[in-house]
């Protein structure tokens, strides 16, 4: 799957963020690069949109015993994205 990128990465990075339930993650941009260690290939980066397949597989793979490397909040009951206001 081709990421949809909705801002660049710099753009994420220096943005206001806040921290959102992952229930609402879906359709947000990301604010976090998330990679589930190993392979440690990232799965989302700042600024791509996280679709319900990025948060469904983040979180089969975290069921599963993989290591969610780099997120704001390892456990992916929150996931930090760029405000929208």
């Amino acid at each position: 799957m081709v990421p949809t990128v909705g801002i660049s990465m710099r753009d994420a990075y220096f943005a206001t963020t806040e921290m959102i339930s992952r229930a609402d993650a879906v359709g947000r941009i990301s604010a976090d690069l998330i990679a589930p260690y190993p392979p440690g290939v990232a799965v989302a980066a700042p600024g791509e949109v996280l679709t319900q397949e990025i948060v469904t597989g983040l979180q089969s793979s975290k069921a599963a015993g993989v290591r969610i490397a780099y997120a704001s909040d390892p456990t992916l009951k929150t996931f930090r994205v760029v405000s929208r206001s």
